[in-house]
């Protein structure tokens, strides 16, 4: 039997495209299939790898079957950018933010159109500058003075990278030196004059402009604004905070308009009162804008099935379109959520007062009442506008503790009435989310235990509680019911959507399978059961962890959008964030649709709202979004670095989480630390990147390092304002036959290699929570 055609990369088809089109010949997928072999299954491939290139702008079809290849690099219609330069006319030129070379390529150029040509446009052009972010509306150009596009800016999104940030180190005489944030820019310091430093102090966080940078010896630097002392953990957010450009001081203005806010009285709202509602949250919780109660459903037509009833935090009551308020929270996106601080989306008068769901205070809510059939199916649902009054305050131990029977004089009243309902409810809903089959990662989520001080104490893998499932099922199942009400009324709203993995990365992943032995099979569509599929045959396994974490890069990432297309992950066909309008300002924009649908009050959705607002709107919040991540994670990487500090030297176990030309990335076990070891210091041999086997191999001595491969290392530097480590390998790699691929290695793959199993705990947790 003949061996199957191996599948074309995307670039290999790209090429031929180009190639065909620059002869004079068609290249359609007719084309493509005969010129490499593909049939059957092959050409159900094609046909989708196709479709996606098309719908990345990569391609054109002109509608006579053939194909036009764009330069590399297409780009969506909307874009966050950076403004790196100008050109010889002064135009402003930009690039992608989110733009990897190393895997794309060089990034394509855009012209920013000037703002003078909008002046007399209603939507004028906001002013840019060199180093700032801002959100483009692009246009293809045809090869314009070698310019992919033009951009005319739709919001500046964030400060200019000219400011750059970093730590000052005083010197004797009075000048100082910046010793840079970026992981990029280790090592390249720059100097302050004397007289130039705006009295900052050893250690404190500064912005500066550099000035006079030459291609030999550091550039001077002119401090701009001192941000705070950076010699205290406590601190170290702050690094995040203002490198991202993250807006964290509330105006004058919005200040009054919350502080002058009013408890929501009783007109126009259904007296929900006396029905027990309780809120479920993280001990730690300070705002509690989600609250639940189930009972059996008293309709005999509905045998064993169960009312389940979420109550959210009615944010539109107080933050009304076109206020300071709106404008500030639009302007966030969301809240960010640091291991030692919280930067919120609304001011504390409205997120921890007007809008918490306090045990025993009225408060005003948007309630859906779902009912669920004896398997978990959804019957019937409906929404209110209500006055609600909680029962009980709990913790998600709180509440485990009581069905485990171990209550406590809380919950000890409310166990047979109000929590085995709840329990009783979750039970039948979380059979058809098993039919459902959502994605269904287990991945230990880190928490970092802060001393008094800011510094890390210990670092811990919460336990994940059925407590904490129940309450996500029950978002999930809201959730769900406002997309649908929304679209039934035919309102416009902002989804959340998540597209299925891309044909690149689900080629990547069937490498990393067939490398320990797992062979990945070709379906016409995916689906999330595939993956679970794989999740279950390591499940036990060393490659556990690692699979889990390989399997969720695979993933593309949601996003915020205002035409529907599915969430993949949840195997959802629509979903609208609902539930935490106090933190999102999608859920925001769903609750006032709602309130719009329902009549419920003339602080809803406003009539005159168009698709191109909520598309815009829905950028801008999904860049926050990512915004917010990066720096959260930054934060924390950095927090790890100073615990770390002062282990040099120190020896540890983990594994392999990347690879690519300039070395590997190692993940400590216990802290999930991530490191470098450059290529260089691997050993004596000369190491080449097979990027198809993800592996570091010796030219002559065929030892190999493989992503996923258990390492032991030395922790040789860190450097904590850049949250950077860096390691040396103390073990040994396998050995591969020198001159064959990585991905076939002498020696027996990693789920054959005899070493111990590592314990991982799983994780939870609902604020922050997962991005759903």
């Amino acid at each position: 039997m003949s061996s199957p055609v191996p599948e074309p990369s995307r670039e290999a088809i790209l090429d031929f495209i180009e190639t065909e089109r620059a002869a004079g010949r068609d290249a359609g997928r007719r084309e493509i299939a005969r010129a490499f072999g593909l049939s059957g299954g092959g050409k159900i491939w094609l046909k989708r790898l196709l479709k996606e290139i098309q719908e990345d702008q990569a391609v054109d079809a002109p509608g006579n079957g053939t194909l036009v290849a764009h330069p590399r690099g297409a780009l969506p219609p909307v874009l966050l950018s950076e403004i790196k330069s100008k050109d010889r006319d002064g135009d402003l030129v930009a690039i992608p933010l989110e733009w990897n070379e190393a895997d794309q390529g060089v990034a394509p150029r855009i012209l920013i159109e000037r703002a003078r040509e909008f002046r007399a446009k209603r939507n004028a052009a906001p002013a840019a500058g060199v180093g700032d972010q801002v959100l483009l509306k692009l246009t293809r150009l045809k090869g314009v003075d070698g310019f992919a596009y033009s951009g005319r800016v739709l919001k500046i999104m964030g400060k200019g990278k000219a400011q750059v940030l970093g730590i000052f180190r005083a010197l004797p005489d009075g000048s100082g030196r910046l010793i840079p944030i970026d992981k990029k820019a280790q090592g390249r310091e720059a100097l302050i004059p004397k007289g130039r430093t705006a009295e900052a102090q050893d250690g404190d966080l500064v912005s500066v402009t550099l000035r006079n940078e030459t291609r030999f010896g550091p550039p001077e630097a002119h401090v701009r604004e001192r941000l705070g002392s950076i010699k205290s953990e406590r601190a170290v957010s702050l690094i995040a905070i203002h490198a991202h450009g993250i807006p964290n001081v509330f105006s004058p203005a919005t200040i009054a308009e919350a502080d002058a806010a009013r408890p929501a009285g009783t007109a126009g709202r259904e007296d929900w009162r006396d029905l027990p509602l309780i809120t479920i949250d993280p001990f730690d919780a300070k705002d509690h804008d989600d609250a639940v109660h189930a009972a059996p459903d008293a309709d005999p037509d509905n045998p064993g099935g169960y009312v389940v009833t979420v109550a959210i935090a009615d944010v539109a009551a107080y933050v009304r379109p076109g206020s300071s308020l709106d404008r500030e929270a639009l302007e966030r996106g969301n809240s960010v959520y640091f291991p030692d601080r919280v930067v919120p989306m609304l001011p504390e008068r409205i997120s921890n007062d007007l809008c918490s769901l306090r045990g025993g205070e009225d408060r005003p809510a948007l309630a859906v009442r779902l009912v669920l059939k004896s398997d978990g199916s959804k019957k019937t649902h409906s929404f209110h506008r209500i006055l609600m009054r909680s029962a009980a305050k709990l913790s998600y131990q709180q509440a485990q503790a009581a069905i485990d029977g171990k209550p406590d004089e809380t919950t000890a009243p409310i166990r047979n009435t109000i929590l085995m309902p709840l329990w009783a409810a979750y039970g039948i809903a979380s059979r058809a989310r098993d039919a459902r089959q959502p994605l269904d990662l287990d991945l230990p989520e880190r928490k970092l235990v802060l001393k008094p001080d800011g510094a890390v104490d210990r670092v811990i893998v919460p336990e994940r509680l059925a407590a904490h499932k129940l309450i996500e099922e029950f978002m999930i199942l809201a959730n769900v019911a406002a997309a649908e009400t929304l679209e039934k009324a035919g309102s416009l709203l902002i989804y959340r959507c998540h597209d299925e993995p891309s044909l690149e990365k689900m080629r990547a992943l069937s490498e990393v399978l067939a490398s320990i032995g797992i062979k990945l099979p070709k379906e016409a569509a995916l689906r999330p059961v595939l993956f679970n599929r794989i999740l279950a045959m390591i499940k036990g396994s060393e490659n556990e962890l690692f699979l889990n974490e390989v399997v969720l890069r695979t993933q593309a990432q949601a996003e915020y959008v205002a035409e529907n297309y599915g969430h993949f992950g949840l195997n959802l066909r629509r979903y609208a964030h609902f539930t935490s309008p106090i933190r999102r300002y999608a859920d925001l924009i769903v609750h006032r649709a709602l309130i719009t649908a329902m009549r419920a009050g003339d602080d809803g959705l406003p009539k005159t709202t168009t698709l191109a607002e909520l598309r815009e709107i829905s950028t801008r919040i999904s860049a926050a979004e990512r915004r917010a991540m990066a720096a959260e994670r930054e934060t924390t990487d950095r927090l790890i670095a100073h615990f770390l500090a002062d282990q040099i030297g120190s020896s540890f176990d983990g594994r392999i989480g990347g690879v690519n030309r300039a070395g590997l990335f190692v993940k400590l076990d216990g802290t999930g630390a991530d490191g470098f070891i450059p290529a260089s210091t691997l050993g004596a041999d000369y190491y080449r990147y097979d990027e198809a086997a993800h592996a570091m191999i010796g030219e002559r001595s065929g030892e190999s390092w493989r992503l996923g491969d258990r390492v032991h290392v030395r922790l040789v530097e860190a450097a904590p304002v850049a949250g950077a480590l860096r390691f040396e390998l103390l073990s040994e790699g396998r050995h591969v036959t020198p001159g064959r691929s990585g991905n076939r290695p002498a020696r027996p793959p990693i789920s054959g290699r005899a070493r111990a199993k590592p314990s991982f705990g799983k994780a939870g947790g609902k604020k922050p929570g997962k991005r759903r």
